[in-house]
């Protein structure tokens, strides 16, 4: 008898052992959910090796693609993909804030975080979090929790709109929503939402941390148990721009914008800081600000990055996308 109650013990933690297995590594899928694409829609397809459990759908090649490797993706050290599909980073300095994008309609900053690197003439940078001003008057405010060890399980997503705190029930695809078209979805269980202005843009927003490996990998040397430093992965839709909109991201979706990083380096960078600083997180005064200026807006030139801009394949080490206007 104590014989087949070991034995059962032993499957039966066998068992358990395989789908803790399982899960650890299961892989995240996306699906194609336009109908425009009959050839993938409906169907699932795993996401991509560099982020194996979180991905978006390009229905037009029916590929996964990393929401950091899209147009509109703000992560990393920041990392941009601008709206012409060309990488570069931005470093800014920690605890200032900068213009990502700005219209006639909207604006949009953000509070970059940091340390300085040993031996390094600049910080270490990621985006805390950002600040959207709407021509409404309305201000939504997104950010990540200061965090000392990490657990995804916990939410480390913080959100306001007009001061008032927004608070998600459990569950993915729980949403706030206020009549006049805005809204936020939990995209997962923790950590990632994506929020909606209507007519204007859509935020896809996951608060990450840096890991020991990332910090001994790029020598961050950042000090376990003491900051993590939670920042956000950002994507950007947007659904018109006028053809002056600027910004250190905005700008890169210009009629007339042509990219001034040094290509064919493993890291391109965007330098003029001083153009894109602003006072704090939710003013629009730094030099190139385009917010409330009538001049700016355009009704017959509309750029969307799903319909203006054509982005066939990710091209080789993550370095862009190539794209088409």
């Amino acid at each position: 008898m104590a014989a087949n109650m070991l034995r059962t013990v032993v499957v039966v933690l066998a068992v358990c052992l395989m789908l803790m297995v399982s899960a650890a590594y299961a892989v995240g899928k996306a699906k194609c959910t336009d109908t425009w694409y009959p050839r993938c829609y409906g169907y699932e397809y795993d996401c991509p090796a560099n982020c194996p459990y979180n991905c978006d759908m390009d229905c037009s090649t029916c590929k996964t693609v990393c929401p950091c490797d899209k147009p509109g993706g703000v992560c990393q050290d920041p990392r941009f993909i601008g709206g012409d599909g060309i990488m570069f980073y931005f470093h800014g300095k920690r605890d200032q804030d900068f213009c990502l994008i700005s219209d006639s309609n909207f604006h949009i900053n953000a509070h970059f975080i940091g340390k300085r690197g040993e031996g390094m003439g600049r910080d270490f940078t990621w985006v805390q979090s950002i600040g959207v001003l709407l021509d409404d008057g309305r201000q939504l405010y997104l950010g990540a929790n200061k965090v000392s060890v990490w657990d995804n399980s916990v939410d480390q997503v913080t959100m306001s709109l007009d001061g008032h705190p927004i608070t998600l029930p459990p569950g993915v695809g729980a949403t706030w929503a206020t009549a006049s078209g805005f809204n936020v979805t939990r995209s997962d269980h923790t950590n990632a939402v994506v929020v909606q202005v209507e007519d204007k843009l859509k935020i896809s927003a996951r608060v990450v941390p840096i890991s020991e490996e990332e910090s001994r990998v790029h020598k961050y040397g950042i000090i376990a148990g003491e900051d993590c430093f939670a920042h956000l992965e950002l994507s950007f839709n947007f659904y018109s721009l006028s053809p002056s909109v600027s910004g250190v991201l905005g700008q890169t979706y210009g009629a007339e914008y042509r990219s001034p990083v040094k290509m064919g380096v493993a890291m391109p960078v965007m330098g003029e800081e001083s153009k894109y600083v602003t006072s704090s997180l939710f003013a629009a005064d730094c030099k190139v600000a385009r917010f409330g200026s009538s001049s700016s807006s355009s009704s017959d030139h509309h750029l969307g990055i799903t319909s203006a801009v054509n982005c066939n394949s990710v091209a080789a080490g993550g370095r862009g996308i190539v794209c088409r206007r």
